[in-house]
């Protein structure tokens, strides 16, 4: 897994802004308010976020609604995931990524981590 390509990145966060489906003329529309882009363009990129399975669509008349397939904290996990796999020591990427919190964010991660143990031990 890759992480997305720019104007993919900025299609993405459109469409998990979203409450629902989109078209590519309501994505268009949201991304011609701070930048100039074709509808050709929008339409490819969401074609090829599909194509690599980022995005779902089903055809209404002549236009597909699309959505994602995962949510953003989804996408990010699996970002994660990809990192400490893919690293010959990921021990090492771990403690990094942990020296890197805030007080604030070791706090919510000790959190987390107590309510995943006691829902394991409930099992």
């Amino acid at each position: 897994m890759r992480g997305f390509g720019d104007l993919e990145s900025v299609v993405m966060d459109q469409m998990w802004n979203r409450a629902g489906k989109a078209t590519v003329r309501e994505v268009l529309e949201d991304l011609q308010r701070t930048r100039d882009i074709a509808y050709t363009t929008v339409m490819t990129t969401m074609d090829t976020l599909h194509r690599k399975g980022w995005l779902d669509r089903e055809k209404h008349g002549k236009a597909y609604h699309y959505w994602p397939t995962l949510t953003r904290e989804e996408y990010s996990a699996r970002l994660m995931r990809e990192a400490l796999d893919g690293s010959e020591n990921p021990d090492a990427v771990l403690s990094q990524f942990l020296a890197q919190m805030s007080d604030e964010e070791s706090s919510r991660l000790r959190s987390l981590l107590r309510r995943l143990s006691s829902r394991k031990g409930a099992s």
